[in-house]
């Protein structure tokens, strides 16, 4: 009750500034923009240096990440494919033991951690993914996902396997923890305590811009799209909306991982079915043009046609919003299982390959193939692609969806505000989870940073669709820098826990419950 007074006091105080300060339609928007675009374009240079590869300069980042996946998944005999029956069966609770410790189920664990991945990412992040790149820039995304799996098994073992748990039930784990333990167990103590503390600084800058500001910038233009564009009252004046969401996450997150999941678990499979299937009677109104969409995706993946121009670009802006999308490689899932009530790390580790398959193999392949079916929208192929940085990532889905649902646009509204206040809260517990591990457990440490992602929600209302995504992407991606080195040094004993894991659950020493 009292972090809510005080969040109420000070979004009413800022409330009455802004009012005073936007004496001119977009003048606070238009000034968030100015101070926020200079600190996005240094921080850009140092996260996306590249490196020359042919004829294009290719962010280092994402070599690091596809390196990384493809090692995993080699390394751990493919267990993106093997053990993805098994990690159905632990979703669906055949093996959980109600004397495991831990807050929350293994299926809440998934939907917490799958709200912070599942969100603005897959409706707005894939649209311009095909508009830089073309219909094959989603060939790439849904590899990029199918390895990705491998990646986020091994930081989500690690996560419940070095986790901290408390006298009071609740626990504390994700990369920081394994990172630093881990590592120290390993010789490298300093090395680890380095790794945890670049970690936890680009989760909370991760957390405030692609958890946070991304999410509630494309829900704020796509609400302004539907209440009249330049005629919204929301136009130039997004910060409104701003406050409103921010009254409504900070009520929840107060709450911690618990309150969280109890609104995720209901949220996320809400909104992934009926998105899904707005998107499959898209696709069965426009059967006819499905097999040339998917001759387009196969074939633009190695002769593009996009803006962005050969095979290597189209594969980099594919993997990059992948990876924006789905996170695995960057850590920030493996906060979320950490909380998962088991004593078996390796199985919340199976639970979680599950989600860049629902994430990027699933609901961005049918975003992709609605906006390839439909010609992309009212925009043309040829307009968004030469309009690409400027065309609204969410304008261009709602309008693919229009040329069949009509009103879908209303209920993509509802839909993008639901996923973008999922992640949102999903991505405070990330946040404050980094936050504590720099500046301590305590309440005041706690409501402190709650405070400040609230702030950074008003923020994001109000920046431009450029400049909140580079800030999103370059703090997201600083994150994997610190957390893949780490797991190269414990990718052998997960290996080893998997196989002795696998060898339990044949033998039947793991009982089953259901």
């Amino acid at each position: 009750m009292r972090f809510i007074k005080q969040l109420a006091a000070f979004l009413t105080f800022s409330l009455i500034g802004f009012s005073s300060w936007a004496q001119e339609p977009g003048s606070i928007d238009e000034t968030i923009n100015g101070i926020m675009q200079p600190v996005t374009d240094f921080l850009k240079g140092i996260i996306f240096f590249t490196v020359p590869i042919g004829e294009l300069n290719v962010p280092f980042v994402l070599i690091w990440l596809i390196i990384g996946a493809v090692f995993f998944t080699i390394y751990m005999g493919f267990v993106n494919v093997t053990a993805f029956k098994h990690a159905i069966d632990v979703v669906r609770g055949v093996y959980d033991n109600p004397n495991d410790k831990g807050e929350v189920s293994h299926f809440q664990a998934l939907t917490a951690a799958l709200s912070g991945t599942v969100g603005v990412g897959n409706i707005a992040g894939v649209a311009i993914a095909v508009s830089l790149g073309g219909p094959g820039a989603t060939f790439w995304m849904i590899l990029a996902g199918l390895f990705g799996m491998s990646s986020k098994f091994v930081e989500c073992t690690l996560g419940v396997k070095y986790r901290n748990e408390y006298d009071d039930g609740s626990v504390s784990g994700g990369p920081m923890y394994y990172l630093s333990k881990g590592l120290a167990k390993k010789g490298f103590g300093n090395l680890g305590k380095l790794l945890a503390v670049l970690f936890a600084i680009a989760c909370i800058g991760g957390s405030l811009g692609g958890g946070n500001m991304v999410q509630i910038n494309q829900a704020t233009q796509q609400l302004i799209d539907v209440t009249g564009g330049q005629a919204s009252m929301f136009y130039g004046h997004g910060w409104i909306f701003g406050l409103a969401m921010a009254v409504v996450v900070g009520a929840i997150i107060i709450g911690g991982i618990k309150s969280i999941a109890r609104v995720t678990d209901k949220i996320v499979p809400l909104m992934v079915t009926i998105y899904v299937g707005a998107a499959l009677v898209v696709l069965a109104v426009n059967f006819a043009e499905l097999p040339h969409a998917i001759a387009q995706i196969f074939g633009g993946a190695f002769t593009p046609d996009g803006m962005y121009g050969g095979i290597v670009g189209v594969l980099i802006v594919g993997f990059q919003r992948a990876a924006f999308s789905n996170e695995a490689g960057i850590g920030s899932a493996s906060i979320a299982h950490a909380a998962a009530r088991t004593e078996e790390p390796i199985s919340e580790g199976i639970v979680a390959l599950l989600e860049p398959f629902i994430d990027t193999v699933v609901i961005c392949t049918m975003t992709a193939l609605v906006i390839v079916v439909t010609g992309y929208g009212s925009f043309g192929q040829e307009e968004a692609m030469n309009s690409a940085q400027t065309v609204g990532g969410i304008s261009l889905t709602s309008s693919a969806f229009e040329e069949v649902l009509s009103w879908f646009p209303i209920v993509l509204s509802v839909a993008v505000i639901l996923f973008a206040l999922s992640t949102m809260i999903s991505w405070s517990y990330y946040g404050v989870k980094a936050w504590t591990y720099l500046f301590g457990e305590s309440k005041t440490s706690k409501y402190t940073y709650k405070i400040i992602f609230c702030i950074f929600i008003v923020i994001g209302s109000g920046m431009s669709l450029g400049s909140v995504f580079t800030f999103g992407d370059v703090m997201i991606f600083a994150m994997c820098f610190p957390n893949i080195a780490g797991l190269y040094f414990l990718a052998p004993e997960i290996r080893s826990d998997l196989k002795s894991y696998m060898a339990r659950i044949k033998s039947g020493e793991i009982q089953a419950y259901k």
